[in-house]
């Protein structure tokens, strides 16, 4: 299982600044950009289930792909747009590059770089949008700029096929092409700046003069027959934005914005949000009343009001509103792992042993959540297994990138366990993967 990880933590490490960083892990954020990228990838002969696309949490404008699987978005870029079009474009153009195998050439890129870097990257998620510490991707010192200077070596063809097809994408969609024209004017003026104070899309995505023409020529060509965002797309478009502003901009400067006022929904998830950060639990709470009587079979809303009595210290109420949101989206493993974070929060004997079997569970399904493995961790030991808590412990340590720590708690937790067993094999893929970890990451 962490075996998967290794490629991306390589890519990733070529893609990013050298500063640490933070994957915003939100279910009901994922499931809004999987259902605005869906008609791009259908376009684009790709299965809708095909691509993973995860947001950073970063104020600089940015998108990039890391392999046949990823998309990464930087929050900065999404709440730049005006409208859910350009976020298709964005995505779009990404997925091109998927489509069109361009990948095949970086991986040669990529062996390049790898020789140029210190390869030690721990890719770390957030829980629920809160960008906690622990969730941060540790980016090793050294020459990672030169790395990625050498991964994205893009030619300008390569970026001109991106643009084509995506555009193609987009109008076989019925997607407004000259979306892609708000995407190429908001980073006009970028390449007039010095490299260090460019956005990394300016650096990784070349914009000329020439591009701007061309792009602007081929959407006048296309004649294409286009349509208003269906209601669908418009709809969890507005979700994603009123959750990423509710937890990710100043909570009063939410409140006083019009976007926040009046019984519209996105109205009041913006202000549930906004006062669940100032705290202000109880107006929280009733405006999340308010969203589950209009929705009530929401899962994601169901979510958030357990988040919200959780960290207001409200344990049983706050488990019944996650049985709520596992029932309605059983297959989620982020909405598992909060479940699991209450249960052992509730604390008795029958609640941990429930919490160890909900968290093996989300671990099967998302075995890259630091905080799902910390919680994993506290269960086995709550429930009397200390070699497995170590394995866990091990996991957590391996994926932020702590590989010290990593290899004495895999070796702890083989000199405890039976050889050969699942929980044995576990600590001795920590145990090699930290072993090969580059000394320059080591502490």
């Amino acid at each position: 299982m962490l075996s998967r990880l290794l490629p991306l933590m390589l890519a990733l490490l070529l893609a990013l600044p050298a500063h640490a960083i933070t994957v915003i892990r939100d279910a009901e954020i994922e499931r809004s950009l999987k259902e605005i990228a869906k008609p791009v990838l259908r376009a684009a002969g790709l299965g809708t289930n095909s691509v993973r696309i995860l947001v950073i949490q970063d104020n600089s404008l940015n998108a990039f792909v890391v392999d046949s699987r990823h998309i990464f978005v930087h929050s900065g870029l999404i709440m730049r747009l005006k409208r859910p079009e350009a976020l298709q474009a964005v995505l779009a153009h990404e997925i091109a590059h998927i489509a069109n195998g361009h990948l095949v050439r970086r991986a040669g890129n990529a062996r390049t770089a790898s020789r140029v870097a210190a390869i030690g990257l721990a890719l770390s998620v957030a829980a629920a949008a809160k960008g906690e510490s622990e969730a941060a991707i540790g980016i090793a010192a050294g020459s990672a700029g030169s790395a990625q200077r050498v991964f994205f070596a893009h030619t300008r063809a390569e970026e001109a096929s991106a643009d084509q097809s995506a555009l193609r994408y987009m109008a076989s969609a019925g997607i407004d092409p000259a979306a892609m024209n708000d995407i190429l004017d908001l980073f006009r003026g970028q390449e007039a700046l010095r490299s260090n104070r460019q956005d990394p899309y300016a650096r990784t995505h070349p914009l000329t003069a020439d591009r701007l023409r061309a792009v602007r020529g081929y959407v006048a060509g296309l004649k294409a027959r286009t349509r208003p965002a269906s209601a669908e797309t418009v709809y969890w478009y507005n979700r994603m934005e009123a959750k990423l502003q509710g937890f990710l901009q100043n909570s009063k400067t939410v409140l006083r914005r019009p976007e926040a006022k009046g019984n519209g929904e996105t109205a009041v998830l913006r202000r549930a949000v906004a006062y669940h950060r100032r705290p202000a639990a109880a107006k929280a709470l009733k405006e999340m009343n308010t969203l589950l009587k209009l929705r009530p079979r929401d899962p994601y809303y169901h979510e958030l009001r357990g988040q919200i009595l959780l960290e207001s210290r409200n344990t049983a109420a706050a488990v019944q509103s996650y049985r709520n949101a596992v029932n309605l989206a059983r297959g989620e493993p982020l909405i598992l792992a909060g479940l699991g974070k209450a249960l052992l929060a509730a604390n008795t004997k029958a609640s941990n042993a429930e919490a160890l079997r909900v968290l093996n569970t989300a671990r099967g399904r998302d075995p890259g959540d630091p905080v799902m493995l910390r919680n994993l961790a506290l269960a086995h030991a709550k429930n009397g297994q200390n070699a497995m808590a170590s394995v866990a412990t091990a996991e957590r340590y391996l994926v932020i990138g702590r590989f010290n720590e990593a290899e004495l708690h895999s070796k702890r937790a083989l000199g405890a366990l039976p050889r050969g067993s699942q929980g044995w094999l576990r600590a001795q893929d920590v145990l090699s993967t930290a072993k090969a970890a580059p000394k320059k990451r080591r502490r």
